[in-house]
Protein backbone atom coordinates (compact mmCIF):
# COMPACT_ATOMS: atom_id res chain seq x y z
CA UNK A 1 0.00 0.00 0.00
CA UNK A 2 1.27 3.85 -0.99
CA UNK A 3 0.65 6.17 2.02
CA UNK A 4 0.95 9.92 1.29
CA UNK A 5 1.66 12.34 4.06
CA UNK A 6 0.44 15.99 3.39
CA UNK A 7 2.24 18.91 5.59
CA UNK A 8 0.61 22.48 5.04
CA UNK A 9 1.47 25.39 6.71
CA UNK A 10 1.14 29.04 6.00
CA UNK A 11 3.89 31.85 6.57
CA UNK A 12 4.13 34.53 9.30
CA UNK A 13 4.06 37.84 7.12
CA UNK A 14 7.11 38.71 4.93
CA UNK A 15 7.86 35.01 5.82
CA UNK A 16 6.97 33.08 2.96
CA UNK A 17 10.64 32.56 1.47
CA UNK A 18 11.98 31.52 5.00
CA UNK A 19 9.14 29.31 5.39
CA UNK A 20 10.03 27.28 1.87
CA UNK A 21 13.47 27.28 2.74
CA UNK A 22 13.01 25.96 6.57
CA UNK A 23 10.35 22.93 5.29
CA UNK A 24 13.23 21.98 1.92
CA UNK A 25 15.75 22.00 4.57
CA UNK A 26 14.40 19.64 6.90
CA UNK A 27 15.16 16.09 6.85
CA UNK A 28 13.06 12.29 8.31
CA UNK A 29 13.79 9.74 9.48
CA UNK A 30 13.63 6.91 6.87
CA UNK A 31 13.37 7.75 3.26
CA UNK A 32 9.96 8.12 1.16
CA UNK A 33 9.23 6.73 -2.00
CA UNK A 34 8.97 10.16 -3.37
CA UNK A 35 9.34 13.54 -1.64
CA UNK A 36 7.52 16.45 -3.55
CA UNK A 37 7.35 20.51 -1.78
CA UNK A 38 4.85 23.18 -3.06
CA UNK A 39 4.33 27.08 -2.52
CA UNK A 40 0.89 28.64 -2.92
CA UNK A 41 -0.51 32.51 -2.91
CA UNK A 42 -0.55 33.89 0.90
CA UNK A 43 3.21 32.28 1.75
CA UNK A 44 1.62 28.81 1.92
CA UNK A 45 4.15 26.03 1.42
CA UNK A 46 2.74 21.73 0.95
CA UNK A 47 5.28 18.99 1.56
CA UNK A 48 3.32 15.80 0.30
CA UNK A 49 5.59 12.69 1.26
CA UNK A 50 4.98 9.32 -0.47
CA UNK A 51 5.59 5.87 1.83
CA UNK A 52 5.01 1.97 1.17
CA UNK A 53 3.05 1.26 4.35
CA UNK A 54 0.26 0.48 5.67
CA UNK A 55 -2.25 3.37 6.58
CA UNK A 56 -1.98 3.33 10.14
CA UNK A 57 2.21 3.13 9.86
CA UNK A 58 4.32 5.08 12.05
CA UNK A 59 6.04 7.61 9.62
CA UNK A 60 8.14 10.26 9.92
CA UNK A 61 6.66 13.96 9.71
CA UNK A 62 8.15 17.38 9.63
CA UNK A 63 8.20 19.14 12.78
CA UNK A 64 5.86 21.97 13.52
CA UNK A 65 8.25 25.21 12.75
CA UNK A 66 9.38 27.40 15.05
CA UNK A 67 7.22 29.99 16.95
CA UNK A 68 6.74 33.13 14.89
CA UNK A 69 7.58 31.57 11.49
CA UNK A 70 3.54 30.61 10.56
CA UNK A 71 0.40 32.20 11.29
CA UNK A 72 -1.30 28.73 12.54
CA UNK A 73 -0.27 25.61 13.38
CA UNK A 74 0.35 22.98 11.25
CA UNK A 75 -2.54 21.12 8.90
CA UNK A 76 -1.25 17.37 8.58
CA UNK A 77 -3.33 14.62 6.12
CA UNK A 78 -2.49 11.02 5.88
CA UNK A 79 -4.04 9.39 2.16
CA UNK A 80 -4.09 5.89 1.15
CA UNK A 81 -3.56 5.36 -2.59
CA UNK A 82 -6.88 4.11 -4.61
CA UNK A 83 -6.71 2.22 -7.32
CA UNK A 84 -9.53 3.16 -10.37
CA UNK A 85 -11.25 -0.22 -11.58
CA UNK A 86 -12.69 0.54 -14.94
Amino acid sequence: MTVALMWEARAAAGRGEELLAWARAQRLDGVPLRRETFRAPQDRVLVITWWDAGFDAELPELPEPEDGLTTRSVHRWRFESVTDQA
